[in-house]
Order: C-alpha cells, then structure tokens, then sequence
C-alpha cells in the first residue's frame, strides 16, 4: 500500500486545509509513493512508540500530535524531537499526523468525545470560515440533569482519568455541556454564550478557573487524556475505507503527565 492511499483515506474525512496556519499536519517523515505495510496509531511519536513500531513491524506511524512544529537545525539526537525523526528516518518509517484539520473536522475530536461521555444533540461550538460544518468544540445536552460532582465523576471513570481539575461548582446539577478536545481555555466565553453549565477541556491556567460571574464550571481533563480518541477515529477511518491494510492502536500511547494521589 502506498503512503499517498491512505494519506488521501484521512484527507478525504480532514482535509489539510483544514488545519490552522500554525500547525504541521499530513506526511512529516516519508515520500507519498513509498509502500508501507502495517501502520501503528498514536497520540504522539515517542522513543516508546517507535519501539512499539519496530516491535510489530509497523513502516509507519500515524498520529494526532505532529512531532515537528518548528523547523530543525540538526539532527544529532540532542532532543527528544531530532532523536525522534532521525530514528525514523534510519529505520525507514514513515511518520504521519492529522491534528487541527482531525480537530475541526465535522465528527472529529470533540464530537467523538462528547458522544463517548453521552452528549446528545450535538452542535458546533466555534465554527469556521473554512467550510459547513467545520470547526472547534462542541455543544450539547445530558439525556437528564445530573448533579454536576456526579457528572465529572463519571467523565473521570469513563475516560479512565487520574484526576480531574475543576473550578468551584457554578451550578448543583448540569445540563447542557459543552466541551473541546486539547487546550481549549480560549473557548471559556463562547461555551458561557452557548448556555453551557459545564466547560471540559485542557490546559487550563490557574486564572481560567476564575469564571468572571461564576455562571459556567470549568474542567481539565488532560490534554492528552481528552485526545486519545484520535486514534479510534484513524482506526475507523482506514480500517472502513482500506480494509485490508494492516492497522495496530498503539499500546505505548500514554501521557507524558504523571499524578502523585
């Protein structure tokens, strides 16, 4: 199978262009025309996943998170990033990613997400310019009010959580939901606008848990805990438009984030 086939398998449902101006997506170490056998997908390319790939026989690795962001200088393993790169380019593998355009898909990240924690009646969040549909977050309703303590001890047991950082309650029993894959603390207003009684996402800094009028909880799920879901949608996507290729869902996928309780 050539890199071009599935690179255009992931295309057709996240487009590149989809992707924000700052970001890396589609083939980082590889040529299109190269053939590729097994592919393993991750969350990120680490020292353990590349272990993994060679483990199984993967000559290729799809992830959300781009290892390359910035451009490299040289490749002398003095980082984790150039150790990365120059071992997959010494074992013939071939690295790929679909991050913001697998993130503002229609039925991407944050829509998978909502549906693993029972949001129903899904609607975008913060739409974009780029196309119908496109865009980050979503919006939704609980099937019935849940006290809000019970709501986010089900998303930590449900998605297997560490710990969950909260703000203080706004409100005894939440509702309408709204929620972002990966570092969505500039979506706080839009999710208050929204009418939401309770904001999930990521990276949230010690001030985003001041909401100005205490209207809207906020939680941190983890950046990477909110995005494993990444790699069931490439699975569903390859596995239901090129069936016969070989695909592994990374058991060496973990957070780099470690919680003493």
């Amino acid at each position: 199978m050539k890199i071009r086939e599935i690179a255009a398998a992931i295309e057709a449902f996240a487009p590149l262009a989809w992707q924000e101006s700052y970001d890396n997506a589609g083939l980082i170490v590889g040529r299109m025309e190269d053939e590729v056998h097994r592919a393993l997908l991750a969350v990120d390319v680490t020292d353990e996943v590349l272990d993994e790939a060679e483990r199984e026989g993967c000559d290729l690795v799809i992830t959300h998170h781009p290892i390359i962001f910035h451009p490299l200088k040289r490749f002398n393993s003095a980082t984790p990033v150039e150790r990365c790169v120059e071992r997959a380019i010494r074992r013939g593998i071939a690295l790929y990613a679909c991050h913001t355009n697998l993130d503002s898909a229609p039925e991407g990240m944050s829509w998978r997400l909502a549906a693993e924690l029972g949001i129903e009646q899904r609607e975008l969040l913060e739409p974009s310019e780029k196309g119908e549909g496109v865009g980050f977050g979503v919006v939704g309703n609980l099937p019935e009010p849940m006290a809000t303590i019970d709501f986010l001890r089900q998303v930590k047991e449900r998605l297997h959580l560490g710990v969950v950082r909260h703000s203080a309650p706004a409100t005894e029993q939440v509702r309408r939901v709204a929620l972002c894959t990966g570092a969505g603390a500039s979506l706080i207003g839009q999710a208050r606008r929204a009418g939401a009684d309770l904001y999930l996402t990521a990276d949230l800094k010690y001030n985003d848990f001041m909401t100005p009028d205490g209207a809207l909880t906020v939680a941190d799920i983890g950046h990477f805990e909110s995005e494993y879901c990444a790699i069931d949608i490439l699975f569903d996507i390859l596995s239901k438009k090129i069936s016969t290729f070989a695909l592994l869902k990374s058991a060496e996928a973990r957070t780099p984030i470690h919680y003493l309780c």
